[in-house]
């Protein structure tokens, strides 16, 4: 899809990405090819040309930092069929409280389809530990962490780093009109949690750390388990939304209408 992104150019929104492809310009390349374009200057049109090349390069050696920089945010999902082979899915669990006011995270997962890893406070739960992992990969799914859990580690983890494309699910599933939290949107896509921790929310996991600093193996397994459970269909439910996304973004629809272009 990022193949097919305009909107990365400054001046150029979703109205007039349509229109460009309903034109037949449906690539970077089919733009780099006209010499020129109706409704673009030929001034604007060399410096469209000149950052186009650029991130044609930088796709093809997998540089994901700078479409981080350079792509609106809401719109990072359209790297999700380079990137998600190397995506990252991230929840933190916390202590309840805002940090500035005691606030820290008990807990930090991080799923890539494969492995999933925990880190937790007062074990392995470090700035130090966290960049190690998180330089693994190229791209980020969070649900609502671009809200949350991101502005959460920043501040209580100086100098952790998060340079990567980040695709939150939860304002992308407004977007699709899928309202509501994780839970219920995997009940809408029919995926089950364990049993142990079906149920359970964000308090309950405020509670099972209480339990788990007191000593409960129980309460910690469950803790984990449930951090778990909030990253591991975060993989899954980015794809659907992808796809989702694609038709809602309007490019098949303008492949079908293509004309031929008035261009040189």
């Amino acid at each position: 899809m990022i193949r097919h992104t305009f909107s990365l150019l400054n001046g150029i929104g979703e109205k007039l990405e349509r229109s460009l492809w309903r034109r037949g310009i449906l690539t970077w390349d089919d733009f780099l090819r006209l010499k020129e374009i109706e409704g673009i200057s030929p001034e604007r049109k060399i410096a469209y040309d000149d950052l186009l090349t650029r991130a044609s390069i930088e796709l093809g050696v997998g540089n994901a930092e700078y479409f981080a920089r350079i792509l609106k945010r809401r719109e990072h999902w359209r790297l999700f069929d380079i990137f998600g082979e190397g995506a990252v899915c991230l929840d933190i669990e916390t202590n309840g409280l805002q940090p500035g006011s005691g606030g820290y995270a008990t807990v930090v997962g991080l799923y890539d389809g494969h492995d999933c890893r925990c880190f937790v406070r007062g074990e392995n739960l470090t700035v130090e530990n966290l960049n190690r992992e998180l330089s693994r990969y190229k791209y980020l799914i969070t649900f609502y962490g671009a809200a949350f859990d991101v502005p959460f580690l920043i501040r209580t983890f100086p100098g952790i780093k998060f340079d990567i494309p980040h695709f939150d699910l939860c304002f992308t599933a407004r977007r699709l009109e899928m309202n509501g939290g994780l839970k219920k949107l995997e009940q809408m896509l029919g995926i089950d949690r364990e049993e142990c921790v079906r149920g359970l929310n964000g308090y309950d996991a405020v509670k099972l750390w209480e339990q788990a600093k007191r000593g409960s193996a129980e309460a910690m397994e469950r803790l984990l388990i449930y951090n778990m459970e909030d990253t591991k269909h975060l993989l899954e439910i980015a794809g659907v939304m992808y796809d989702k996304m694609k038709i809602l973004s309007g490019l098949e629809e303008c492949r079908g209408e293509k004309k031929v272009c008035g261009c040189a």
